[in-house]
């Protein structure tokens, strides 16, 4: 069972490491994006989100204080979640689904690391 949660944390370590870096690769998109959808200062969010989810991801994958690497990827995903995948302010039918997949994806992003928190804490 011990190998299953080390396994486990690693994986979601490093696939939020890798969205961190992939922050910081394709700020200039990544900011564009966000601009189309009304995110405040674009670049400086892009770039925030990505510092967090790096940190993020290496605490988890350290297991090194990942109390507040969950915490600074939680706090990261509330934003993104609700401004990048705001699916129900969009008419087109096949963007509405994406963004509609994106959001859930990301809750249950966010319901993983509250398990992972909550196992931490204890």
């Amino acid at each position: 069972m011990e190998a299953l949660f080390v396994i486990g944390h690693l994986i979601v370590g490093i696939y939020f490491l890798q969205s961190g870096l992939n922050h910081f690769f394709k700020t200039g998109y990544l900011a564009g994006y966000a601009a189309s959808k009304g995110v405040p200062f674009p670049k400086f969010s892009v770039i925030a989100a990505g510092v967090m989810f790096g940190l993020g991801g290496i605490s988890l994958i350290g297991w090194m204080r990942p109390d507040i690497g969950i915490g600074l990827i939680i706090l990261a995903l509330l934003p993104v979640t609700t401004m990048m995948h705001n699916f129900w302010t969009i008419k087109d039918p096949m963007d509405r689904a994406t963004q509609h997949m994106n959001f859930t994806k990301n809750l249950a992003l966010i319901g993983t690391l509250m398990l992972l928190l909550a196992f931490v804490l204890i």
